[in-house]
């Protein structure tokens, strides 16, 4: 049944957001901020299953678009969402009966839940990825045959355009291309779906999911347990059935930069008590972990960066020199390992020339 998300699951639910988005999909603190704004205006967020929406409903996905780097120096103001919601409604001719997430991982968790209390839509509890991942086509929706386009985009300055594109693929690129043009950052709508499409191509109660996970790791916190041990027997009766520790250390080093709209780069994780080296590849999100050249995690599995003392996730752009992290793996659902969505969004999707292992096959290689 649908709920009326609280302050405090807000927070629950943004800390999980984080350690979900993998590193990437922005810092979802700006975004909370942005929701507890609107809660604090008394508007409310309330969220649904799909299994509750109404049949042939209209649904809007919703998101931003850029650089996380961009978002620590140039705060968003929340003005563009409602536009290119409105615009896409505009052209579709229909009204929406409810928004959802494209991703539920770091900002892009936050961004439909503040629409929603905007326009006083319900939520649903699903999204396109299961994760955060850099690029518009790489989404559960699309692998399942679903367009994304037509789609609205918008700035915080009053730009709205609506594009059709041929493929996923070139609307990506042409919503890339739009986003850097305004700024480095942009609102979007894409991948407009009815309520059968929602059911069949989403991975479902993400955001519950996220809330779980945050309320896991504060109540851990609280009772002086191990974060990653409560995360781990949580994770157990998800379909993120795996979370495991992969290594222990401190940040030596951290090469990153923005390009093409994406935050790209690796970090360096030396062990604090032995000579084993950790490398992690980065584009927004976490891409592939290798430990003394071997792989030990790759995508789509989800590769989290949390702090050791803690098990508060450090995305991307707040690595740095010094910092003492643990690297968690988490396998990823079902729907996101078949051989379609392998070829969207798995290594091959990102260049990689490794080949996708999943993360329970790699774990003897992980503990020797």
């Amino acid at each position: 049944m649908g709920y009326d998300l609280t302050l405090r699951d807000l927070h629950d639910l943004a800390e999980g957001a984080a350690v979900l988005g993998t590193g990437g999909g922005g810092d979802p603190y700006i975004g909370r901020l942005l929701v507890e704004r609107e809660l604090a205006a008394g508007r409310r967020v309330h969220i649904i299953g799909a299994s509750e929406l109404p049949g042939g409903a209209l649904v809007l996905p919703s998101s931003m678009m850029g650089a996380p780097t961009v978002f620590v120096e140039k705060l968003p103001s929340g003005g563009g969402n409602v536009a290119a919601f409105r615009a896409l409604e505009e052209h579709l001719g229909r009204r929406a009966h409810a928004v959802m997430p494209t991703e539920c991982g770091g900002l892009n968790s936050m961004i439909p839940l503040m629409l929603g209390a905007q326009l006083g839509l319900p939520v649903v509890d699903a999204d396109g990825m299961g994760r955060a991942f850099p690029e518009l086509q790489m989404q559960t929706f699309g692998v399942l045959g679903v367009s994304g386009s037509p789609m609205a985009i918008a700035s915080d300055h009053g730009d709205v355009c609506v594009i059709t594109a041929g493929d996923n693929k070139r609307m990506e690129q042409l919503a890339r291309a739009l986003t850097i043009q305004m700024g480095g950052a942009s609102y979007i709508s894409d991948y407009p779906m009815d309520t059968a499409e929602v059911r069949r191509t989403s991975v479902h109660g993400t955001l519950s999911l996220c809330r779980d996970i945050g309320r896991t790791l504060r109540e851990a916190r609280a009772a002086h347990a191990d974060p990653f041990d409560a995360l781990t027997a949580m994770l157990a009766g998800t379909p993120y059935s795996l979370g495991v520790v992969l290594f222990r250390g401190k940040v030596a080093d951290v090469e990153r930069r923005t390009v093409d709209g994406f935050a790209r780069g690796r970090a360096l994780l030396r062990a604090i008590d032995s000579d084993d080296v950790l490398e992690l590849t980065f584009q927004n999100e976490h891409l592939v972990a290798r430990r003394d050249s071997r792989v030990v995690a790759i995508v789509p599995d989800l590769i989290c960066t949390l702090a050791t003392d803690t098990g508060a996730p450090v995305p991307t752009e707040s690595l740095a020199y010094g910092q003492r992290l643990t690297v968690y793996a988490i396998s990823t659902p079902p729907i996101m390992r078949t051989p379609d969505a392998l070829a969207c969004f798995g290594p091959a999707g990102f260049g990689l020339t490794d080949p996708y292992v999943p993360l329970e096959e790699l774990l003897p290689a992980a503990r020797t």
